[in-house]
């Protein structure tokens, strides 16, 4: 069964979400109030709620690279992945992780990025040719 999930987190500011979500990953906006508000991310509900970001540290290793722990992961087809990886680099998004591909030639074999919102917080994007390919061995 697939269904969307809901993940709320800290944001020090609604405003510069509002921005960095809505105007930069180009998310719809859904209900607010004073103290959070929630995005369409990409077929998701986040709630962004103001109070102190979850601490990060680069401990995640994955192939050759330390990856930012924990982090917000969303998983999209190659299209949309390229044209997001795009959209993100013509504004000149300052990455963690540069739009690549990883595990070239191998069942697990996706792009991905990883980037801060202005919180500080990861997000992870990662595309793959075949969806149905995500769990492959």
């Amino acid at each position: 069964m697939r269904t969307c999930f809901h993940l709320a987190y800290h944001v020090r500011d609604l405003d510069q979400a509002r921005a960095f979500y809505g105007g930069v990953l180009g998310c719809e906006e859904g209900r607010s109030t004073d103290t959070w508000v929630d995005f369409d991310f990409f077929g998701h509900q986040l709630s962004l709620h103001l109070g102190e970001p979850f601490p990060v540290t680069h401990t995640g290793r994955v192939g050759e690279h330390l990856v930012p722990m924990p982090h917000l992961g969303l998983v999209m087809g190659m299209d949309n992945w390229q044209a997001l990886a795009a959209r993100l680099t013509a504004q000149k998004l300052d990455f963690v992780l540069q739009p690549h591909i990883r595990f070239a030639g191998e069942p697990g074999e996706q792009a991905t990025m990883f980037f801060l919102d202005p919180c500080g917080n990861p997000i992870e994007v990662k595309g793959f040719r075949d969806l149905d390919k995500v769990y492959a061995q």
